[in-house]
């Protein structure tokens, strides 16, 4: 928290010294490459500036994660209709459905999502028709709403406040890190890793969906293998909207991890992975073939027997490597 409030402290310095100039222009520039970018949201792809300007910093400041982000409980008991929590009352935890003998599912969405899109509305009814769990959507959709620019420091201190609230929430209920399995797509897929860097890497499941690269590629607080005891990412869309290099202890590249069968667009693939990880909750079917460099998984000429399920509720504690798999263009998506 302190790092980002001296990160925004020299922003909102470095507009108080350009306020007088006649034109919003560019102050810093955030990737090297393009200016300009297509980036994807739930209604499609649209081209974004990664480069700060002073009306950008204001927005920015506006944005306040301890009021802002919200918290939906979802349990088998009631799993259409959300409890909403509240950091710091006490009270309104007591009268939930959330239950700490039990796993704790957290999932972050993506940039322009509400509680209503894709991610959350699969993964919220495919993970509870898996296992019986607490499942906490985190809403920030205030801040993802944003232009793409000022979402990615929304989305970054949105982590920061998630942590806080799993922090609290352990505290109050006796619940335990341990029992904890983080999922987030596109800027989320990069929130659930400072989710976990701010929980000491204590948390045993990561699992990062095409997490976005406009704006990540030298992001210090992209998401990294470190974040968790065991941490998956699946890659879909790469080199458009989502990070190319392996991120995680292990990385899958479904169909070369780009063009995914049956979509048609960028977009379609960017979001496949949320299907993917969906059917995997309940059925698995998805075993990746190690392969022996990014390039191998990149072309699909992996030649290593060894294998590895992809997503799925549980973690794999001290499996590593890149892996590369093939999936079909209807549901089920699964081959196996």
């Amino acid at each position: 928290m302190e790092m980002a409030a001296a990160v925004l402290g020299v922003f909102l310095a470095i507009l108080a010294v350009t306020a007088a100039l006649p034109e919003d222009h560019e102050l810093m520039k955030v990737d090297p490459g393009p200016r300009y970018q297509y980036m994807s949201s739930p209604e499609g792809t649209e081209l974004v500036d990664l480069a700060w300007k002073p009306s950008d910093l204001l927005e920015a400041a506006k944005f306040n994660a301890e009021t802002q982000v919200f918290f939906h409980l979802f349990t088998r008991a009631n799993p259409t209709v959300s409890q909403p929590l509240l950091l710091g009352v006490p009270h309104i935890l007591a009268a939930s459905n959330f239950d700490p003998s039990k796993k704790t599912v957290v999932i972050a969405h993506g940039w322009r999502n509400t509680p209503l899109h894709d991610f959350n509305v699969y993964l919220v009814h495919a993970y509870l028709q898996a296992e019986d769990i607490n499942m906490i959507m985190v809403d920030w959709s205030i801040g993802a709403g944003a232009l793409y620019i000022v979402a990615i420091a929304n989305n970054i201190r949105t982590g920061e406040q998630v942590a806080k609230f799993i922090t609290w929430l352990n505290s109050e209920t006796g619940a335990s890190l341990d029992n904890y399995h983080l999922i987030g797509h596109s800027l989320g897929g990069h929130q659930v890793g400072i989710i976990g860097r701010n929980l000491g890497g204590e948390i045993p499941y990561i699992t990062s969906l095409d997490p976005a690269m406009p704006g990540w590629i030298v992001n210090p607080s992209g998401f990294k293998s470190t974040d968790g005891k065991y941490t998956e990412v699946i890659h879909t869309d790469l080199g458009y909207a989502g990070r190319v290099q392996p991120l995680g202890d292990v990385d899958f590249y479904p169909n070369q991890g780009f063009n995914m069968p049956g979509c048609d667009t960028k977009h379609c693939s960017h979001h496949k992975c949320i299907f993917y990880m969906a059917e995997s909750l309940i059925r698995g079917g998805f075993t990746g073939q190690r392969c022996d460099s990014l390039w191998q998984a990149l072309t699909g000429r992996c030649a290593s027997s060894d294998t590895l399920p992809m997503g799925g509720t549980t973690a794999k504690p001290g499996a590593t490597g890149i892996y590369y798999l093939t999936t079909n263009a209807q549901p089920p998506f699964s081959q196996g």
